[in-house]
């Protein structure tokens, strides 16, 4: 499927609402699936999650005010809906994905988890880097998620937790840091 500007994707919501909005979800379900996956504890309740913020997207478009990019607008909603989801069931703690996400991490990533002493499995490097990021302040937590696992720019990040970018870098650098001394322990 080719990718939408924001521009050609509001611009085909208005022209005519129920397919401009199935060419919205076309795009970034995939995304916002993961986003959810990653916070929830399986597939059903990620299911559940995504339907919802889907039908709060429908409802909203018509007042979206073009602020900020879809993507961002819709990703918080996201974040609003898998939240609230989480503490109405009380499943905020020990996140378990399924496959693994880090089997093949991109160079840049993959200085995380090097090691000279053992090879560790994609699940083991997954449970260690999640463990290591329960252990941050709730900020690093957030930026970190949202810079390293969904892949958000820092503006965005900014925006989107509403922090100067510059404190947004900082949070991440700290959070790296953190992460990086707590995996060198294993």
């Amino acid at each position: 499927m080719s990718l939408y500007s924001d521009k050609e994707l509001l611009k085909l919501y208005e022209d005519n609402n129920v397919v401009g909005f199935k060419i919205i979800v076309k795009q970034f379900q995939e995304r916002v699936y993961w986003q959810i996956r990653r916070l929830t504890k399986n597939h059903q309740d990620t299911e559940d999650v995504m339907q919802n913020v889907f039908i709060k997207v429908w409802k909203g478009l018509p007042k979206f005010k073009k602020n900020s990019a879809l993507y961002t607008w819709i990703y918080r909603i996201t974040f609003n809906e898998t939240h609230t989801f989480l503490t109405n069931n009380q499943k905020r703690k020990n996140i378990n994905l399924d496959p693994p996400i880090f089997e093949n991490l991109p160079t840049e990533q993959s200085h995380f988890f090097s090691t000279t002493e053992k090879e560790i499995s994609g699940a083991e490097i997954e449970q260690i880097l999640f463990k290591a990021i329960s252990t941050l302040p709730e900020k690093q937590q957030q930026v970190f998620r949202l810079r390293y696992l969904d892949e958000m720019k820092f503006k965005d990040i900014a925006i989107f937790l509403n922090l100067s970018e510059g404190g947004v870098k900082s949070n991440y650098h700290h959070a790296v840091k953190k992460i990086e001394d707590l995996i060198r322990q294993y």
